[in-house]
């Protein structure tokens, strides 16, 4: 019966189990502003990495196989509920270093457009309340604002 121990090992793999939430709670969302100095204020908000309205049946059958970017985005979203949850100062300051260094990365990388005369970025965690029939955004944390280090020359 050895044979059938490596299918018990796999078998988990394959079909989940769901207990591990403690909770269902809405997640936090993280939108980020772009600051021409450390003392501006921050006029406008983008979400980062929204969701997209839709998708193809292909196109989710390949980010089931292949979907670095939404495997990022739980990172970061599991950074933001350690901000907001019972952390230690140093665990809540570690995820805030990494989403914005992960929002700093993006945009680096994209090709679309964001203010080339930007110097600093800041984001905040909102959460998506719905009572009734209505919408809710709760703001509940605001980052520093950090010096952005990409370079503008290249």
């Amino acid at each position: 019966m050895s044979f059938l121990k490596p299918i018990k090992l796999l078998l988990p793999a394959l079909i989940p189990s769901w207990n591990f939430f403690d909770v269902i709670a809405p997640s936090p969302r993280i939108q980020f502003s772009l600051l021409n100095s450390a003392s501006e204020s921050v006029q406008q908000w983008q979400e980062f990495r929204p969701r997209p309205a839709r998708l193809s049946f292909l196109q989710m059958l390949k980010r089931m196989l292949w979907n670095p970017k939404w495997n990022e985005s739980l990172f970061m979203v599991s950074c933001a509920e350690r901000i907001m949850g019972d952390a230690t100062q140093q665990l809540i300051q570690h995820s805030e270093n990494e989403i914005l260094k992960r929002i700093e990365n993006e945009l680096l990388h994209t090709e679309a457009t964001f203010d080339t005369t930007a110097t600093h970025l800041q984001f905040r965690l909102i959460f998506v309340k719905r009572q009734g029939t209505e919408l809710y955004e709760e703001i509940t944390f605001h980052s520093r604002i950090q010096p952005l280090a990409i370079d503008k020359t290249s």
